[in-house]
C-alpha cells in the first residue's frame, strides 16, 4: 500500500468517526493521530480462550447442519 493509499483510508476514517474534513486533518501530526487512534481502540479487552470459542461454534455453526 503506497503513501497516497495509506493516507486517503486514515482521512476517510477520521472523516467517519471525527468529523473531520481534510483541511482538519492534514494539519494533524502524526502524534495527534497515533493519541486519538490509541484512545478509539479498547486495550483492556482480551480476546475469548480457546474453550469459550469452542462452545460458541458449537451453538452458533456457520453452516447449517442439517434438518429444516
Amino acid at each position: 500500500m503506497t503513501f497516497t493509499d495509506t493516507a486517503a483510508k486514515l482521512a476517510g476514517q477520521c472523516a467517519l468517526a471525527l468529523g473531520w474534513r481534510p483541511d482538519e486533518f492534514w494539519r494533524a501530526t502524526p502524534a495527534e493521530l497515533a493519541a486519538i487512534t490509541a484512545a478509539l481502540v479498547p486495550h483492556d479487552i482480551q480476546p475469548p480462550d480457546s474453550c469459550l470459542l469452542d462452545r460458541l461454534k458449537e451453538r452458533f455453526p456457520d453452516a447449517p447442519t442439517g434438518g429444516d
